[in-house]
């Protein structure tokens, strides 16, 4: 593939990230701007609190494709290159951080984003489905057990990286998923301030109104 036309593919990445499907899905359902009410968080947790249950998956679906396609994409074009040239490799790395900095910073929604969990699986199953597997099954299981999103996110985000070393060795993907990883961590600040002070809410617990946290979703 042309390197001109290969680089052109990372302005698509990010520009399929920005896609927000917690607003998109809401307007379609004719529900609140999701930034409106709740965390103000675009993502399927706050998108739920409106009562929509199939919004909210609709919302987790469509952030967890946009990452899953912008990366397989990026591989069907690139091909073999992919994974054999130095050029292909940066490149599909440059797709994953820029449809994850996408949904983070969205240019169609004032660059107002999510937290960026359903896109980050989307994209480990785009590099590999067993690596989106394990990590998933990372945030079940400390999910099922702890009872927090939040802390469920956290986990998986740092085992993500740890995983594809695992799985493949040292490569530059797994560099471009620390960075993911950092960033997801980032957008979690907040979270992890309250799992410090106690005050988080627990999976399946009703928050009051005065004391609402913000979503750990996307």
């Amino acid at each position: 593939m042309n390197s001109n036309l290969a680089l052109f593919l990372i302005p698509i990445a990010y520009l399929i990230g920005s896609i927000s499907f917690a607003v998109v899905v809401s307007k379609c359902m004719r529900l609140p701007d999701p930034h409106s009410y709740g965390s103000g968080n675009p993502g399927a947790t706050n998108v739920l609190r409106t009562g929509n249950k199939l919004a909210a998956v609709l919302t987790l679906i469509g952030d967890a494709l946009k990452g899953y396609i912008a990366v397989i994409l990026a591989r069907i074009l690139l091909g073999d290159e992919s994974l054999t040239s130095t050029l292909g490799s940066w490149v599909l790395c440059g797709v994953v951080i820029a449809v994850f900095l996408g949904h983070l910073f969205p240019i169609f929604h004032g660059f107002k984003g999510g937290k960026g969990v359903a896109t980050a699986c989307g994209i480990l199953f785009g590099i590999n489905w067993i690596l989106g597997l394990a990590t998933l099954s990372t945030w079940i299981i400390v999910a099922m057990f702890m009872r927090y999103s939040s802390l469920a996110a956290l986990a998986a985000a740092i085992f993500g990286p740890i995983y594809f070393v695992f799985l493949f060795g040292l490569q530059p993907m797994g560099l471009a998923l620390l960075v993911v990883c950092i960033l997801l961590i980032w957008r979690h600040r907040s979270n992890i301030q309250n799992l410090m002070n106690g005050t988080e809410s627990r999976i399946g617990s009703k928050k009051k109104a005065a004391t609402e946290n913000k979503d750990s979703a996307k």
